[in-house]
């Protein structure tokens, strides 16, 4: 029971860690990261929220990873479900101001970027299941043998394309987020010993059967 709690308080604080690191980006106000210019984007076409956006686009990204093999979690699901709802509470809350210069704003980027690295390592680590974004990745590692950071690299050049042309806002931050998200999470795995790729996540069925035995012990 303790080693199943553990893990779902991992699952949850990498999941409120990754978008706190989002909302430090969007809060930097210099340029949004890849994939929120993607969902901003979205948000501009229909209406809708940032968070909504990004839960939508978690869902189809559910969708393209079942094709090609990924496992699917409660970590997935709930990774699609969370993180943007805690995108829209964060920053209804604002709590989180705005950078007074360009230079408070490249730091805020910086620790949005790390802070999210960080999130990424914590819910992958409990192996329910990665997130839509990140299993996206481990699949292209896995059959491209590349660099998790180049995998990671070169989809958010893609959604940051995808999500200008639907209006989302580029800048200065998007170039460096482009450029440096692969690095944080290539150095934040490193420094932790982390391969995600060799972590075994649990399917949905898996974790009700092993619920349903910890019930069952108890």
């Amino acid at each position: 029971m303790k080693h199943f709690l553990a893990r779902i308080s991992n699952l949850t604080f990498g999941l409120f860690l990754y978008a706190l690191g989002i909302v430090l980006t969007i809060r930097a106000n210099i340029g949004y990261s890849p994939w929120d210019v993607f969902h901003a984007g979205i948000s501009l076409k229909t209406g809708m929220s940032i968070g909504t956006a990004s839960i939508l686009t978690g869902a189809a990204i559910v969708g393209v990873v079942l094709v090609f093999g990924e496992k699917i979690g409660l970590g997935t699901i709930l990774n699609m479900v969370l993180i943007g709802v805690f995108i829209d509470l964060i920053l209804m809350s604002n709590i989180i101001p705005k950078p007074e210069n360009l230079v408070f704003g490249l730091l805020m980027l910086i620790m949005g970027l790390f802070v999210v690295s960080l999130g990424s390592y914590f819910y992958i680590k409990a192996a329910f299941g990665a997130g839509p974004r990140d299993s996206l990745m481990v699949v292209l590692n896995r059959k491209t043998r590349l660099p998790v950071g180049v995998c990671r690299s070169a989809i958010e050049l893609a959604v940051t394309i995808f999500g200008w042309i639907l209006g989302g806002m580029v800048g200065i931050g998007t170039a460096i987020s482009v450029i440096a998200i692969g690095f944080f999470i290539q150095l934040t795995f490193a420094l932790l010993k982390f391969a995600p790729s060799a972590v075994k996540h649990e399917t949905l069925r898996c974790t009700y059967i092993n619920v349903i035995r910890i019930i069952r012990k108890e």
